[in-house]
């Protein structure tokens, strides 16, 4: 360090528009002494700095309109520049024209159904889905006169046509799907949105956009709990939509400003911190989960296992041909039923009982009690989206796998054999 350096000060020190220290309190000090470095060659943090400010100072009055016009920063719930800094990281992940960041994956898909449907309008909607989505759909689109229809979820695009109507307007799926792990063929969901004008619009959460980029197969709205994967480690909630034109960008950022529904810029920092780690992730997780698949689909306690990375999936070679790699995502039914299920989820050591998932820690949950259960929906309803009674969710985290497979079998072990003879 040189010398030459000085001391840090104010604008009040230095004068500003004619006003000194001495013309101003002490209490007026505190609340306004503020530093801008203007000595020796401009840099850059490497990182980008998180924004916590909540609003700006503006030159002239005439800036307010400018900003709105044509871009910049005002105040952060109508934009910030850590926000922007990961919005911009993921839209070229993804390969879109646009991305929005919001403070939660919920945010995120409320926001582009109440954007882009309005009463009167149709949608079509996989079945099984994720159950903040269920909710939506069966409790609060009545309430604005909004229709659905469901679809299986895994069976052909030509399923979604059939239920076209003259007001349909969105076409919504899930692959890998939330909890069954049933796989959307993107490309032709994507030709038929197109071939129709229908909006479509995938949640990529269970993929990730490294290992499936949904926007190149003609996807319009991509979405994505960035909780799970982008973020990668379980310290932060967020949602993010990815777009196909900046045209559906600036229709959405309307009614993102408007609802409030912006992401902090201190969540936006850890998220762009995960995000860097992201392939190297998504690498560890699906092998660890290819391992782990392998390994549980020969024990003889349970029923079958639904990755979509196995042969036995009945949508791997659609799986193959849209994802890099195969996720660290399964579900798997436990002989025993609903009883078989509960033991497996709770005597597992290394793997956490938890919802959620796309941490590095592996997870795991019992739908049928749980996410999918009596809180929400009857057996009826969750049977019929293919959800069993022993059917277990389970997020491999990067763990070593050998650990994993034998935390697995120790809790197996204690599933009775008589429980299981029962099913």
């Amino acid at each position: 360090m040189s010398r030459k350096w000085q001391p840090p000060l104010t604008t009040l020190e230095r004068g500003l528009h004619g006003l000194n220290l001495e013309n101003v309190s002490m209490d007026t000090v505190a609340t306004s002494a503020r530093f801008v470095f203007d000595g020796g060659p401009s840099t850059e943090p490497l990182v980008p700095p998180i924004y916590h400010a909540s609003t700006y100072k503006l030159k002239s009055v005439d800036d307010y309109l400018k900003i709105l016009d044509e871009g910049g920063y005002i105040y952060s719930r109508l934009n910030n520049f850590t926000c922007d800094s990961v919005q911009a990281a993921i839209n070229v992940i993804e390969g879109g024209k646009g991305t929005l960041v919001f403070n939660t994956g919920m945010s995120a898909i409320s926001t582009a159904l109440f954007c882009f449907l309005k009463s009167g309008d149709h949608i079509i909607i996989c079945n099984p889905v994720y159950s903040g989505i269920y909710d939506i759909a069966v409790n609060m689109f009545p309430k604005f006169n909004i229709e659905v229809s469901f679809v299986q979820a895994g069976s052909s695009v030509e399923e979604y046509t059939k239920q076209i109507k003259p007001n349909t307007k969105m076409l919504y799926g899930e692959t890998p799907c939330n909890p069954n792990m049933a796989i959307l063929d993107l490309e032709e969901f994507g030709k038929l949105g197109k071939s129709r004008n229908i909006l479509t619009m995938v949640d990529n959460t269970f993929a990730s956009p490294y290992l499936q980029p949904v926007i190149k197969y003609g996807i319009d709205i991509s979405m994505h709990s960035c909780t799970k994967y982008l973020g990668g480690h379980s310290d932060l909630i967020a949602g993010s939509l990815t777009f196909s034109s900046v045209e559906l960008w600036q229709t959405t950022i309307r009614y993102q400003t408007t609802l409030g529904a912006s992401l902090s810029p201190h969540d936006a920092s850890l998220l762009l911190r995960g995000i860097k780690t992201l392939p190297l992730r998504m690498e560890r997780h699906s092998s660890n989960a290819m391992k782990v698949a392998k390994y549980l689909e020969k024990h003889p306690k349970i029923n079958y296992v639904l990755y979509p990375g196995l042969e036995s999936h009945p949508h791997h070679q659609i799986a193959k041909k849209q994802m890099k790699s195969f996720s660290g995502m399964m579900s798997v039914e436990a002989k025993g039923g609903l009883g078989g299920g509960r033991i497996l989820a709770e005597n597992l050591r290394i793997v956490q009982l938890a919802v959620s998932l796309g941490g590095v820690e592996s997870l795991i949950q019992h739908p049928a009690t749980m996410t999918h259960g009596p809180m929400l929906m009857s057996d009826e309803d969750r049977r019929s989206g293919g959800i069993t009674d022993g059917m277990v969710r389970i997020s491999i985290g990067i763990e070593d796998p050998d650990d994993l497979i034998a935390d697995f079998k120790q809790a197996l072990d204690k599933i009775p054999e008589s429980l299981c003879a029962e099913t």
